[in-house]
């Protein structure tokens, strides 16, 4: 193994000016570096980085922790962090939990044996647990997606109940009014705050809410189409059904199809995430769109300042940034108000 003696030995400098060449802790000469940096690459050395992370405090690494890297909101917003640190020097460590608190809590551990210098978490619950035991071991985290309770932690999240609202508004005003809700798994604060969106809207627009037109999901595509064939087979079926994740609102469109039916002539379909294959699908969905640049960039960035000691304040802050409704071909105005 070539060591950093070969390399002064090599280049006919001292072990001092190496490491200084290396590190940038020192200014070396143009000429004395283009020496080192001669030697380094005839004999091939590649620096000790965790030794060097080790003397700097610092390890240069982000931890990433998603539920889910199936599903591709998460898969979506995990290659926009990953960008953003790598623009500002970093890397990204991602970890998927599977939504199992058990194995979050063990990359939670394995992030933290691994140095890294701050964590983007978005959590597979509600639990402020693991992440305690981050901030407990000094380790910035910024909570993305969640909204997580009784933690010292930077959150960014997407307005969820204004954006259910929204979706739901746009339906009433195609005049629908059997209108269905697909939700999420109810203990996850995104889904159970569009739901809340909901039931706003129909409130509003003096619709009873019925309890059989609002039925659970997993977020997944077989929840959708386990969702949509269940409302279809109601004795009074919904010209209309908003969705909690574009990923669910595919599995609608296929089990529509699956019994028969034309979307958007028979049955209108909001998403949300506006995820890439929301554009693909056929017809294309009409979804709320979460600003993924948006979120990744501004939580990256605040993790970075933080772990930088850029931001003074000690108060953490909770950035809301609103979803954007993005009309396709999913919906039509709807003939019977009845």
């Amino acid at each position: 193994m070539v060591t950093i003696k070969d390399v002064a030995r090599a280049a006919g400098v001292s072990i001092t000016t190496v490491s200084h060449t290396i590190n940038g802790t020192r200014r070396v000469s143009d000429e004395l570096k283009a020496r080192v940096l001669r030697a380094m690459e005839a004999l091939d050395y590649r620096p000790n980085v965790l030794a060097r992370s080790l003397r700097v405090g610092q390890t240069k690494t982000i931890g990433l922790i998603i539920p889910d890297n199936s599903n591709l909101f998460f898969a979506e917003i995990a290659r926009a962090i990953e960008d953003v640190g790598y623009q500002h020097g970093y890397s990204v460590i991602l970890c998927n939990s599977d939504g199992q608190t058990d194995k979050q809590q063990q990359y939670v551990q394995t992030l933290v044996d691994k140095q890294v210098d701050g964590i983007v978490f978005i959590s597979s619950g509600e639990t402020a647990e693991d992440l305690q035991n981050v901030i407990d071991n000094g380790i910035e985290v910024v909570v993305v997606d969640r909204d997580v309770p009784n933690v010292s932690a930077d959150i960014v999240l997407v307005d969820n109940e204004l954006a259910g609202y929204q979706a739901t508004r746009y339906l009433i005003d195609l005049g629908h009014r059997r209108i269905a809700c697909i939700s999420g798994p109810s203990q996850l604060t995104p889904s159970s705050h569009r739901v809340d969106g909901y039931r706003r809207a129909m409130q509003e627009a003096g619709l009873g809410v019925s309890a059989e037109y609002l039925v659970g999901g997993d977020f997944q595509i077989e929840g959708g189409e386990t969702g949509i064939i269940k409302l279809l087979g109601l004795p009074s079926r919904p010209s209309a059904v908003f969705v909690c994740n574009d990923m669910m609102a595919i599995g609608v469109i296929r089990g529509a199809r699956r019994l028969g039916l034309q979307i958007p002539e028979d049955l209108s379909i909001v998403g949300f995430d506006n995820i890439a294959l929301a554009r693909a699908t056929c017809p294309a969905l009409t979804t709320m769109a979460q600003p993924i640049p948006d979120i990744a960039r501004i939580a990256t960035e605040l993790l970075i300042q933080r772990m930088k000691g850029d931001i003074d304040a000690p108060e953490r802050q909770r950035i809301v940034l609103p979803a954007r409704l993005i009309v396709r071909e999913s919906c039509c105005r709807c003939g019977d108000e009845a």
